[in-house]
């Protein structure tokens, strides 16, 4: 009997499709109301912070749902096979960062700005910050769509996930403001302090806590079947709304500079397919099982682009350079992820050719 492959759900199969129309819309939007647009990128927590009010709300209504799912109480079981987990965790926070800012100083400010001229050498800074961000923090969210397409292990990505979210809290700050700082940008370590805070170990508290009183308040049963599919529309239209809004802050940026969306999507892409295929060949070569290594595979691919989108927007704001390099990212994404998916799977039987694999 053969098993049924796998498919995404409607909204997650047709992801790329939305943020299209989204990217449209929010174009459209931010060239037939300039006025409201730019009134709207200037909803700021305090004067020139450039923390937007709206993308905030937005942001935390993504973030706090995935948060919930965390269960930092499957860490442990990790630590009995650790080889995926070091792997993938050395790939997402010693390679990874370094080989996406490596990537954009080649090619954002190396052939496309120094050599060919495409690019203004100051937006080209801009633009490789913006890359360091999205390249700084591991996926979380669809990680989990990720990892149930290629047959992961449930619980072994899940305490991959967690952990990466507890180092995030302590290395992205440090990593973006050297790597971004090499880059010859400046980021104020206060505001950076304050993403940090707002993104990542606000939502992460907030959830962990939820989590734990509402598991035992209520029951596990309750919580997966009746509270988290509660926040799935909320999270979906969250997401559809930051990128119209997001593509109506760069509706400017986007017409004038086209031609940077496909030169940006470049490093990106090349980053995905490095990254993953060294996680797979290191895990194969370390005898990891194949459900182990595909989504470390994929953690070391994709990225947070939640959260970088969010840091980008409140370090350098709205219209910058830099957010639309993140956004660039979100473009990407899907697309890419589907087919590093699609070659894991493919490559099972070769992968599994060698001595009995174990995590």
């Amino acid at each position: 009997m053969t098993t049924p492959a796998k498919r995404l759900d409607f909204f997650e199969r047709y992801l790329s499709l939305w943020v299209l129309i989204c990217m449209v819309l929010g174009i459209a939007f931010g060239q037939l109301q300039p006025t409201l647009v730019s009134k709207m990128g200037k909803w700021e927590f305090g004067q020139n912070s450039h923390v937007n009010i709206l993308i905030s709300v937005l942001i935390w209504l993504m973030i706090y749902p995935m948060m919930l799912k965390i269960d930092f109480g499957s860490i442990l079981g990790v630590f009995a096979k650790p080889k995926g987990l070091i792997i993938t965790l050395v790939v997402n926070w010693l390679v990874k960062p370094f080989s996406m800012a490596l990537l954009g100083w080649i090619f954002i400010q190396g052939l496309f700005s120094s050599k060919l001229g495409w690019i203004e050498p100051e937006i080209a800074k801009n633009y490789v910050a913006g890359l360091i961000i999205l390249a700084a923090a591991p996926c979380t969210a669809m990680v989990f769509v990720w990892s149930y397409l290629t047959d992961g292990d449930s619980p072994y990505t899940l305490a991959q996930v967690a952990i990466n979210d507890l180092i995030m809290i302590f290395a992205f700050a440090p990593i973006v403001m050297f790597l971004v700082g090499v880059s010859g940008v400046v980021i104020p370590g206060g505001i950076l302090f304050i993403s940090v805070l707002v993104f990542i170990v606000i939502p992460l508290a907030a959830g962990w806590l939820s989590r734990t009183l509402l598991l035992k308040t209520m029951g596990n049963p309750w919580f997966e079947h009746n509270f988290l599919p509660k926040f799935r529309p909320v999270t979906i239209f969250a997401l559809l709304a930051t990128l119209v809004l997001i593509f109506a802050f760069q509706a400017d940026n986007i017409i004038k500079n086209w031609l940077a969306v496909i030169l940006l999507a470049i490093p990106i892409l090349i980053q995905v397919y490095f990254n993953s295929g060294l996680t797979y060949g290191l895990m194969k070569f370390f005898k990891v099982k194949h459900n182990v290594a595909t989504p470390g595979s994929l953690i070391g691919a994709s990225n947070f682009f939640e959260l970088a989108v969010a840091v980008a927007i409140t370090l350098f704001g709205p219209t910058s350079p830099a957010a639309l390099a993140t956004v660039v990212g979100v473009l990407v994404e899907v697309p890419v992820m589907l087919s590093v998916c699609r070659i894991c799977t493919g490559t099972r039987a070769w992968y599994e050719k060698s001595d009995q694999a174990t995590a």
